[in-house]
């Protein structure tokens, strides 16, 4: 019996670790599955490559969320209005598609307790999702990028948004980096003169880039603030995204395992 194959569709996509995290998981349960890595270098072509290949299921992530969106044949949940999807299902030969990031996000800031203002630095379908799902959950969020352009989906969403010329700071309890600032670079996601007195005040920072400690996450510790990298992130939307994949609910013993994953090379 061939296996049922799964991918992470991204470019770049080598440093992705969802591969060791989710056959893990498959394995954990005894699932006859694989999951690997697919370069993607035209987003636009996603739905085709993912049917063309006969994947079941498919992870998407930087720079093919919105490309992902507009091609599903049908969109779920809080992803209809993130307009970014990080989920592919091939059902009976439809494309449906999901957004975990959102609720993934929620559970990876759990440990930091009571939050109740973020700065959230970027645009992006990240950011899209990370501010609506902090909407939803009634925690007041304010989305910091550096050009106006992306700015309009949510000023649409009635959250609050600044250019950096035009950011008038506020006490926050939480930073979170959703740039790609530090990922394959030293560059911070804002100036340095906007971050630091923001950090000086705050309680946390979390940066969405997993594995290493970002310059933006050095400069947080530097000033006093309790920091997390993107893995608990990364995990829980790939445990709900496992959860589809298998259309099983995830057990303890199954989470363990995609965590350990997560972190072997």
């Amino acid at each position: 019996m061939s296996k049922e194959t799964f991918v992470i569709f991204g470019n770049p996509v080598e440093h992705s670790k969802s591969p060791q995290m989710q056959n893990a998981g498959l394995k954990e349960l005894n699932f006859n599955g694989i999951y690997k890595k697919h370069l993607l270098e035209n987003g636009n072509e996603i739905k085709n490559v993912f049917l063309e290949n006969n994947y079941k299921g498919a992870n998407i992530t930087v720079p093919h969320k919105e490309f992902a969106y507009t091609n599903a044949d049908e969109v779920r949940g809080i992803a209809k209005k993130i307009h970014a999807v990080n989920t592919y299902i091939n059902e009976n030969g439809k494309v449906i598609a999901y957004n975990t990031d959102a609720p993934g996000f929620l559970k990876a800031i759990e440990s930091f307790g009571e939050v109740k203002n973020v700065l959230l630095l970027g645009a992006g379908g990240t950011a899209k999702a990370i501010s609506l799902a902090l909407q939803e959950s009634n925690i007041k969020v304010t989305v910091l990028n550096r050009s106006a352009e992306k700015l309009e989906f949510f000023k649409n969403e009635n959250i609050k948004c600044s250019t950096w010329d035009e950011f008038k700071p506020e006490e926050f309890d939480l930073i979170v980096n959703s740039t790609s600032a530090g990922l394959k670079d030293e560059y911070l996601p804002a100036p340095i003169e906007i971050l630091e007195p923001i950090l000086k005040n705050a309680s946390f920072a979390f940066d969405c880039v997993y594995g290493k400690e970002t310059p933006f996450l050095a400069l947080a510790r530097e000033n006093n603030c309790k920091i997390k990298d993107g893995e608990d992130m990364l995990l829980y939307q790939g445990v709900l995204a496992f959860e589809l994949f298998t259309n099983t609910k995830a057990n303890k013993e199954t989470i363990e395992a995609m965590r350990q994953g997560l972190k072997g090379e």
